[in-house]
């Protein structure tokens, strides 16, 4: 074999063992990288800079307008689809332009040798440029074309800590660079040329300049007309800002990166700006320290549209660092949704079941309401519209707390407890600890069948679904949130019920958490406002505080038309009575005293607790005498009787039963000749006032004041002024209490067994 042939071998093994030993230093796994994280158009929310400090958004080249790749190649290597990495004749011109003058004139850099310096920096240098050439060569032989100009689009200087096409688009122009106009083409271009002299928000006429020489150079490759037009264009580029949309949710996803250049998220861009400027909005009317978050969530994806972690990132002293979506909060009364829609699973309530929202004592635990006061007889939709607390726990008693905490869990909602603790009836008034994002994910569950759902922040995250509650159960307890449930509406079954929000508020104790989350056909929107540090803030409600916020939120982001929506099949509507709860029958007419519409889960309509203070069946029968209609016994009357089917209220709800109501409720008063018999309620009196007496006061600014006295009682009594509950003590001890207001006063005094007095008076 001649020697010439064994010499080129030679030379092909040493240049391919070189290339084996020194690879090209092309962009890698491990290699240092900015990190970009966009909403689900495209648009920055956040870009984390690589170790250099450089800013840079990863894109593809079919990301990437076609005007610029266009110009690219035609201004800065027209044979770059054709050469192998080198252009001899640029080489050769550039060459003796360089001999000629002494200096260079015109570069003779293909795309590829451009490549080859950006990912290794060379000198200005005869051995710089051999070194670049062959690194030029290296990169055609391991890559494709379009990989080599995507690594140029991704990593070419645009001036300052800026790297790549779409970085600079976004920094300078305000847009993707997708939608590059040809001026726009242009001047990214020209600009890695000299990015420091030609940056176009500090250097504009430049720029321009630079711009135009492309734009000629297009001349023949692009219309004239587009040509004109764009030459006529001034060069106007905004001041270059880092990208600072969802901060909070960006730092979470970065720690979950493992290497990525770029996470697609899916928020939607305007939304997450709408909801960061809803709430700036409010900072001035809150005290220092108090932070806010939301979160909105597309009840068909699941995917989350906007999320705000706190109130104004930039403001420290508000705590800005601390994520209150996922901290662990107490949830106040956002539970009771669910707790009722579990208890009509169950069979336990229909949606009009009489409850007592009265002072009652569940094994020593005794709740009261946040104004302290008291409605007595309450339906299940008037209890959750209302959030009152004693129904809440006395339902929650009946479906035992550790089923309805295990409940929850399998739905998706996990509640925290402090170590050693247990859940227990407490448990419904905030008594554990949950996050915003998940009582927002339990919340789909009402626009979505039931089923509860994890919200996702990207759009390759996992679908996460657990049933919560049934679709009835789930129906019925929307329509009582949206509009309070069928009472007063006189909805016929199976009509349709015009779409709008339902929302639950919530407060935690002390004051240091006010809640709002709402659900519509297509969102779920949760708020929350506190101080991350646990600090109570008085008068800090979710009504006042929390709510507002949350229709502002849906005004901004829910602009659907009105729709309608059919119960399903498990789902009726029929007449219930009370006291007895179940379904209204026209032949025991006389036992009902109170009629309702009711929504009943699978036809069940289930009775009415059975009575926690007083034994014995809640029908029975007495005796009135014929003639006068008061009551009598065989035993203190001999005239004519007739017998008379009743039915009982519980006894904790008698003091709260209006006069005709009670005219239903109570038998009548007894025969003069049978007074010795014992009533019911017998036993217990109110001293120092009598029943229609008239308080007048003396001046204006004088406030009269009453002492009451209660006998027969030696224990616990409650004491109650228009219905709110005013002292809690022992029957030893007597009310002394400041009329300061005029009218009508209603004093009612209650021990634990129901028995109960009450006197009317007035203060004039």
């Amino acid at each position: 074999m001649p020697r010439w042939v064994w010499l080129v071998l030679a030379v092909l093994a040493l240049l391919l063992a070189l290339d084996r030993a020194f690879p090209p230093r092309v962009p890698g796994r491990d290699a240092p990288h900015a990190l970009l994280i966009v909403a689900r158009d495209g648009t920055p929310l956040r870009a984390f800079p690589d170790r250099d400090h450089v800013w840079r958004h990863p894109v593809t080249l079919a990301e990437v307008s076609p005007r610029y790749l266009e110009a690219l190649e035609a201004y800065e290597d027209g044979w770059f689809r054709w050469h192998p990495g080198v252009n001899p004749l640029a080489l050769a011109r550039a060459a003796w332009q360089w001999a000629r003058h002494g200096h260079i004139v015109s570069g003779g850099s293909t795309l590829t040798m451009q490549v080859a310096r950006i990912l290794e920096p060379m000198p200005k240098t005869i051995p710089g440029k051999l070194k670049q050439i062959l690194r030029a060569l290296q990169l055609e032989a391991h890559y494709s074309k379009d990989d080599i100009l995507g690594i140029y689009v991704n990593y070419a200087p645009m001036g300052g800590v800026l790297e790549g096409v779409e970085a600079a688009s976004r920094a300078y122009l305000g847009k993707p660079a997708r939608l590059l106009s040809h001026a726009d083409a242009a001047l990214l271009t020209v600009l890695p040329q000299a990015p420091s002299r030609l940056r176009p928000d500090r250097q504009p006429e430049r720029a321009r300049q630079a711009r135009d020489k492309v734009l000629q150079r297009m001349a023949g490759m692009w219309p004239d007309a587009d040509i004109r037009d764009a030459l006529q264009e001034p060069v106007v580029a905004q001041t270059v800002r880092d990208p600072l949309l969802a901060p909070l949710l960006a730092e979470r996803l970065r720690k979950e990166a493992a290497g990525r250049q770029r996470i697609d998220t899916s928020l939607d861009a305007q939304a997450q700006q709408t909801v960061e400027l809803l709430l700036t909005h409010r900072l001035g009317a809150l005290p220092p320290r108090v932070s806010m978050a939301a979160l909105v969530v597309d009840n068909e994806t699941l995917e989350v549209r906007a999320y705000a972690g706190s109130a104004d990132f930039a403001d420290s002293d508000r705590f800005a660092h601390v994520d209150m979506v996922r901290a662990s909060r107490s949830p106040g009364s956002t539970l009771k949704p669910f707790l009722y829609g579990l208890a009509l699973d169950e069979g336990l309530i229909h949606s009009e079941s009489l409850l007592g929202d009265v002072p009652q004592s569940f094994g020593g635990y005794q709740p009261g309401n946040f104004q302290q006061s008291f409605h007595g007889p309450v339906s299940v939709s008037e209890a959750l519209v209302k959030s009152l607390n004693v129904p809440a726990v006395e339902v929650l008693e009946r479906l035992d707390p550790k089923r309805f905490v295990a409940a929850l869990r399998r739905g998706g909602l996990k509640l925290d407890f402090s170590k050693g603790e247990s859940p227990n009836l407490s448990v419904i008034l905030g008594g554990a600890g949950t996050s915003l994002e998940q009582l927002v994910g339990a919340y789909t569950a009402f626009a979505r069948q039931g089923i509860a759902g994890k919200p996702r922040y990207t759009p390759d995250a996992p679908r996460v679904e657990q049933r919560m509650l049934s679709e009835g159960a789930a129906f019925i307890i929307r329509d009582i949130l949206e509009s309070g449930g069928p009472v007063g509406r006189a909805v016929e079954a199976g009509s349709g019920i015009r779409r709008g929000v339902a929302w639950k508020t919530g407060t935690s104790f002390g004051f240091r958490d006010a809640w709002a989350i709402g659900v519509s056909d297509r969102l779920t929107v949760g708020v929350w406002v506190g101080r991350p540090d646990g600090t109570p803030n008085p008068g800090f409600f979710g009504a006042n505080i929390a709510a507002p916020l949350l229709v502002d939120i849906f005004s901004a982001l829910d602009q659907q038309p009105a729709v309608t929506r059919t119960p399903p099949s498990s789902v009726s509507q029929q007449k219930v009575c009370w006291p007895l709860g179940g379904r209204y029958d026209p032949d025991e007419d006389g036992l009902c005293h109170r009629q309702a519409l009711a929504w009943l889960l699978n036809d069940t309509a289930p009775p009415t607790f059975p009575d926690r203070l007083r034994g014995g069946e809640v029908r029975y029968s007495y005796q009135v005498d014929a003639a006068s209609g008061l009551r009598v016994t065989p035993a203190c009357s001999e005239r004519p009787r007739r017998q008379v089917e009743a039915v009982r209220w519980p006894a904790a709800l008698e003091p709260w039963l209006g006069a005709e109501l009670r005219r239903k409720a109570l038998p009548p008063a007894w025969n003069p000749q049978c007074r010795q018999q014992a009533e019911p309620e017998a036993g217990l009196r109110i001293s120092g006032i009598t029943d229609g007496e008239v308080i007048k006061r003396v001046r204006a600014d004088q406030e009269p004041v009453v002492r009451l006295e209660v006998r027969g009682q030696r224990g616990q009594v409650y004491w109650l002024l228009n219905g709110k509950l005013v002292a809690h003590r022992p029957a030893s001890l007597p009310l002394i209490q400041r009329l300061s207001e005029t009218g009508r006063m209603d004093v009612t005094v209650m021990d634990e067994h129901g028995r109960f007095d009450k006197v009317s008076f007035s203060v004039r």
